[in-house]
């Protein structure tokens, strides 16, 4: 069973859906007077999109892109587009929803590029923020949950494409990926 290789819940799913809700209502606020493009970054972001844009009460649209800078636990550097949007957002509010904030390379990349294709703005919602791995001095607007630098699974997050279906974010076993 996929629970036997995690080291403990860091964050169980009531909570998840509580910072949700809370993260939903802030948004819509925010974005009331706009249309904001809502990008979920494939793969890892999708349960955490899934939940929050349920409770974001304003009209939006939703886009994914699949960018990749994993290898095994460690991230490469090197930050690769492996599908582009599929709409112009030229002049659009976009919106990034991300997994995980870790080296903050991703990010840095991806606001980099949708800038470059005329977005108006460009803010990131982050289920996780991970500040003691940071390289790139870059910060979610929006964050649900700052964690200690722990290697983490569940709720989207991965260890070579598994454990994403976790209802939770645990810490994965250290025997697992040494």
């Amino acid at each position: 069973m996929l629970a036997d290789n995690v080291e403990k819940v860091l964050i169980t799913e009531e909570e998840i859906i509580e910072r949700c809700t809370q993260l939903g209502k802030q948004i819509s606020k925010d974005y009331a007077d706009t249309y904001p493009v809502i990008i979920g970054l494939l793969k890892g972001s999708v349960p955490f999109m899934a939940e929050l844009i349920k409770h974001i009460d304003i009209d939006c649209e939703i886009e994914f892109m699949a960018v990749s800078s994993y290898s095994g636990v460690e991230s490469m550097g090197d930050v690769k587009i492996v599908k582009d949007l599929d709409r112009s957002i030229k002049g659009m509010h976009v919106l990034i929803v991300e997994d995980i904030v870790d080296t903050g390379k991703t990010l840095e990349k991806v606001k980099e590029l949708l800038y470059s294709k005329g977005a108006a703005s460009v803010k990131v919602v982050s289920l996780l923020d991970k500040p003691d791995r940071r390289i790139v001095d870059i910060e979610a607007e929006y964050v649900g949950f700052t964690i200690p630098n722990e290697f983490v699974i569940g709720f989207g997050l991965d260890f070579d494409q598994k454990y994403r279906n976790l209802p939770y974010v645990g810490v994965l076993k250290e025997e697992c990926y040494k």
